[in-house]
C-alpha cells in the first residue's frame, strides 16, 4: 500500500481540450446551424386573418432543415475528430 507524503505533486500543463482543426469545424457548424434557423424564419402573413402558403416553400420545408442536420453533423465530426499535433 502506497503512503501519501507532501512531496507528491501532481503536475498538470494546461493544454486545450480541442486544437485548431476541431475549432475550425467547430465554428463551420455553428454558421451551418445558424444559416438553417435563419432560412427557416419567416412566412407569416401581416394580416392574421389571411393565410399565406409562403410557410410552405421549399426553402422553409426542405433547405433548412437539412442545413441544420448537416450542422449538427459537422459538431459532431469536430468533436470526435482527433485534434492534428505538428
Amino acid at each position: 500500500m502506497r503512503q501519501d507524503t507532501e512531496n507528491d505533486k501532481i503536475i498538470v500543463s494546461p493544454q486545450p481540450i480541442f486544437g485548431k482543426h476541431n475549432y475550425k469545424f467547430m465554428f463551420i457548424g455553428l454558421g451551418t446551424i445558424a444559416l438553417g434557423f435563419i432560412l427557416m424564419s419567416g412566412g407569416g402573413s401581416d394580416d392574421p386573418n389571411v393565410f399565406s402558403d409562403a410557410i410552405y416553400s421549399w426553402r422553409r420545408i426542405r433547405l433548412a432543415p437539412a442545413l441544420v442536420i448537416i450542422g449538427f453533423g459537422i459538431q459532431v465530426y469536430a468533436i470526435l475528430s482527433k485534434s492534428k499535433k505538428g
